[in-house]
């Protein structure tokens, strides 16, 4: 019986992880390849753009509640095979989603000037982000959608429609940025607002994409549009129950991860300059984790839904372990060929100094960090967003904010000191959340099938510990 859990562990991780984890890696592709192309343009363009991507990054922090809980309801109701659980779990996350994307879009494109003000001082970079911004505001709805439209396949196993949109999406975004940043073929030379037309026209195609192929393979929830929207009264409570903590620990980490980018704002030229290209490369060990993650969303939601609980705290535990492991070996990979890659994109001097150390920090911390993550994520796919909303939010405003404002704006310490505050809470949290995952008290099933097993998996757990 455990060769057969081990045989499909590795089947689906490999089935479920890797194309997701190969659809976030173009995504990154796409952000480094931009940063690329704009480092001819100067350090200035570079980080003007990086406080964008910031700005883009706090968008993700509010709607990323309303997805990872619709993927809760998405991943459960599957393994029950629930079809108006999922369409209903859908439409509702659907319209939360787009909503946040045109809030932040509208304060995009009518407001740029006041998000640069909040990200920084320095008017020069403020003017290159505000160009920016104008135009890639447009962009931010079609966004959120895609992101609700990409949740719903992948709960649902239909991984690599994703995929194929990201390729042609991330095609339209290199041949529009190469085309209109430097002005080829009688184009204009648009500089940053030509990356922000790329990024404009590859939401585009990722959307139409997505749509056209599930159109395509007869989609069985995806174009239910009155099933949808045919919300219960009760579905409000139980919704809003599992994603208000979420949405309030992403409200929370991405308001704090604002208060730093401020702080780092207020810190060198040089020292925003490494910042932003090193958030791409951050992005680039994300997108490997990303796909560990989903697939442990997938894959423990799932057997959750089924009432297989056993099942899912085994690949819980198995996941956690994995994902760590691979994380390591990306960033020793990226330390290897750190020279070249902060050389390409675009820095120099001090900079270049400051990018190199901030990786060989980042391959400890990170390491643990993703660790943390993926744990924060199978307890919300599990039913229980509490736990990890408490955790990483109160580490955040007691610890992590007062460590970082105090470092780089009071005491004024040297910059790299203050990134290394930024993830000092790291190690105590994964202690903690290591207890609560290997308890297995955070599998709380919303379905039918789930509830009516989960009072023997808890007597299995109680008994297991006062055996040991």
């Amino acid at each position: 019986m455990l060769k057969t859990i081990d045989r499909g562990f590795y089947r689906n991780v490999i089935r479920f992880g890797l194309p997701i984890a190969f659809q976030s890696l173009l995504s990154t592709t796409a952000s480094m390849v931009d940063t690329v192309m704009l480092g001819a343009l100067g350090e200035t363009t570079v980080a003007g753009v990086g406080i964008c991507v910031q700005f883009a990054s706090l968008l993700n922090s509010c709607f990323w509640g309303f997805s990872a809980g619709g993927m809760l309801f998405y991943a459960q109701y599957w393994g029950e095979k629930n079809e108006a659980g999922i369409c209903r779990s859908y439409g509702f996350s659907l319209s939360c989603i787009v909503a946040v994307g045109l809030l932040f879009g509208g304060l995009a494109v009518f407001a740029p000037g006041f998000v640069m003000g909040v990200y920084t001082d320095k008017e020069s970079i403020q003017q290159v982000g505000i160009a920016y911004l104008r135009i890639v505001g447009f962009s931010y709805p079609l966004q959120t959608l895609a992101v609700a439209m990409s949740g719903l396949l992948r709960a649902t196993e239909r991984v690599r429609i994703p995929l194929v949109a990201s390729v042609l999406s991330l095609a339209t975004n290199l041949i529009a940025n190469f085309l209109l940043i430097f002005g080829f073929l009688g184009l204009p030379r648009m500089g940053a607002r030509g990356a922000a037309v790329g990024t404009l026209l590859a939401a585009v195609v990722n959307v139409a994409v997505i749509a056209i192929l599930a159109w395509r393979v007869r989609h069985p929830f995806f174009f239910k549009i009155r099933m949808h929207f045919a919300w219960k009264r009760d579905m409000f409570g139980k919704y809003f129950a599992k994603c208000i903590p979420i949405l309030c620990n992403e409200l929370f980490i991405g308001v704090g991860n604002m208060v730093i980018n401020i702080v780092i704002g207020r810190q060198s030229e040089a020292a925003i300059a490494a910042m932003a290209v090193f958030r791409v490369l951050e992005g680039f060990i994300f997108a490997f984790f990303s796909g560990f993650s989903n697939a442990s969303a997938i894959m423990v939601g799932k057997a959750i839904g089924a009432g297989e609980h056993g099942k899912a705290l085994s690949y819980a535990k198995r996941l956690i372990l994995l994902c760590p492991a691979f994380t390591f070996a990306i960033c020793l990979g990226i330390l290897a060929v750190r020279g070249w890659l902060l050389s390409a994109m675009g820095l120099t001097g001090e900079a270049f100094r400051y990018g190199s150390a901030m990786l060989m920090i980042y391959t400890v911390f990170g390491t643990i960090r993703t660790c943390n993550w993926i744990q924060n994520d199978t307890f919300r796919t599990g039913g229980d967003p509490v736990f990890g909303t408490v955790m990483e939010s109160s580490f955040m405003y007691l610890m992590v904010l007062p460590l970082v404002c105090l470092t780089g704006l009071y005491w004024r310490l040297p910059f790299l000191a203050v990134f290394c505050f930024v993830y000092c809470d790291e190690p105590i949290r994964l202690i903690i959340e290591m207890r609560h995952m290997f308890s297995g008290k955070w599998i709380k099933p919303v379905t039918e099938k789930g509830m009516a097993s989960i009072e023997q998996f808890r007597d299995t757990m109680k008994r297991r510990r006062r055996a040991s």
